[in-house]
C-alpha cells in the first residue's frame, strides 16, 4: 500500500507497517487526525468497509469534505479527540498517525481505549524525544504544536501500563527528513501562489512550519526528534 501524497510524519510507512503486521479482519475502523483523508480511503478500500474519520477544527473538516467528495465510504466528523460522540466498544481498529502526541494525550488514549472492542487494535504513530536533554529550540517546536512527546525508551511502558499489549513496533524516524524536506518544498510552492492578503492571513502557520523545518533540517533537530509506530491490542479483561 503506497500513498504518494501522505504529508504526515511517517509518510506512508505507517500504513505499510499496519498492513504488513495486521492479520485480523476489521469491519469498524476509526481514523484520528487531520491530513489523514488518503489514509482513511486506503483503509476503506483495503478492508472493504466504511471508515470514520475525525478532525478537531473546522478548517480541517472543510478540507476533508472536499478531498472525500468522491469517497462515500469515508465519513468525516468534527470532534474533540478526548471526548467523542461514539458509543463504547465501537471499533475493531483505530488508526492515529502523529495526531495524539499532545499535551492531552492521556485523555485521548483513555477515550480511544473506551471506543475499542475487547481485543481491538490501535495503530499509533508517536512523535518521540530521542533524548531527555534537548535544547530550547526543540522545546519551542513542541510547544508551538502543543506536543508532549514521550521519551522513546518509555513509549512501550506507557501503553502497557494502560492495558495494551504490544504486537509490534517499528522505528520510522528515518522518514522525518523526507517529511520536512517535502513539506518545506510544498510550502514554498504554496507561498508563491498566495496573494498578499492570503500570505498575511496564513502568516502564523507559515512561519511556524518554516521554523520547524529549518530547525529539523539545519539546526540539528534530527538528533532529538523521532517517530515510532506501534501496533497495540487492547487487553481482554
Amino acid at each position: 500500500m503506497k500513498i504518494d501524497n501522505c504529508l504526515l510524519p511517517g509518510l506512508d510507512r505507517q500504513v505499510e507497517f499496519l498492513i504488513s503486521n495486521f492479520k485480523d479482519s476489521a469491519q469498524s475502523i476509526l481514523v484520528v487526525g487531520s491530513n489523514s483523508e488518503e489514509i482513511a480511503k486506503e483503509l476503506s478500500n483495503y478492508f472493504d468497509t466504511n471508515v470514520e474519520l475525525i478532525v478537531e477544527d473546522y478548517d480541517s473538516l472543510m478540507n476533508s469534505k472536499l478531498i472525500l467528495e468522491s469517497s462515500p465510504k469515508v465519513n468525516v466528523r468534527l470532534m474533540d479527540f478526548e471526548v467523542t460522540d461514539f458509543d463504547d466498544l465501537s471499533f475493531d481498529l483505530i488508526y492515529a498517525q502523529a495526531s495524539i502526541s499532545l499535551t492531552k494525550r492521556n485523555k485521548i488514549v483513555k477515550e480511544l481505549k473506551r471506543l475499542l472492542k475487547p481485543g481491538g487494535f490501535l495503530c499509533v504513530g508517536e512523535v518521540v524525544a530521542l533524548r531527555k536533554d534537548y535544547p530550547q529550540f526543540v522545546q519551542d517546536i513542541f510547544d508551538s504544536s502543543d506536543l508532549l512527546p514521550l521519551f522513546v525508551d518509555n513509549l512501550e511502558k506507557y501503553y502497557t501500563e494502560r492495558k495494551f499489549n504490544i504486537v509490534v513496533r517499528q522505528n520510522l524516524t528515518h522518514t522525518l527528513r523526507k517529511y520536512y524536506s517535502r513539506s518545506a518544498s510544498l510550502m514554498d510552492e504554496s507561498i508563491d501562489n498566495l496573494s498578499n492578503a492570503e500570505k498575511s492571513y496564513h502568516k502564523k502557520i507559515l512561519n511556524k512550519f518554516s521554523h520547524e523545518s529549518n530547525a529539523y533540517l539545519k539546526l540539528g533537530g534530527d538528533k532529538f526528534i523521532g517517530f515510532v509506530a506501534l501496533l497495540l491490542q487492547k487487553e481482554i479483561s
